[in-house]
């Protein structure tokens, strides 16, 4: 399993690789391997708002459809479009290709309160 150094996370799996003033938005290694595989990503249109915590979108796999939680604020100024017609890009190349959204953080201050890789891997091990 993965838990890639350069990126923040938060306690509900998603992961945020910071670009300046945005930040791009996933689920982790971890998630997607608790979900199987997925079917369905359903995501915010380009220009919805956003809140830290508060769900954006979902995810459908074989077994369960689970939130996706806003690990920071902003507007959505992106969304991984190809995730439409192959949502198993999540599962593939969960850190890569498999990204959601690209948020203009409106308070970039949030990030503090987002876990580094070892606090991360730390908090799914004792799962």
């Amino acid at each position: 399993m993965e838990f890639p150094k350069n990126l923040k996370y938060s306690e509900e799996h998603e992961w945020v690789r910071v670009e300046g003033n945005r930040a791009v938005v996933g689920i982790t290694d971890y998630a997607q391997s608790e979900l199987g595989d997925i079917v369905f990503v359903e995501l915010p249109e380009v220009g919805a708002e956003v809140k830290q915590n508060e769900p954006f979108g979902s995810v459908e796999s074989v077994k369960t459809v689970s939130e996706l939680y806003a690990p920071v604020s902003g507007k959505v100024v992106e969304v991984n479009g190809e995730l439409e017609g192959s949502p198993e890009l999540v599962n593939q190349s969960p850190y890569d290709k498999g990204w959601m959204i690209v948020v203009e953080m409106s308070d970039p201050s949030e990030l503090d309160k987002l876990m580094d890789a070892e606090a991360y891997e730390k908090m799914v091990s004792e799962d």
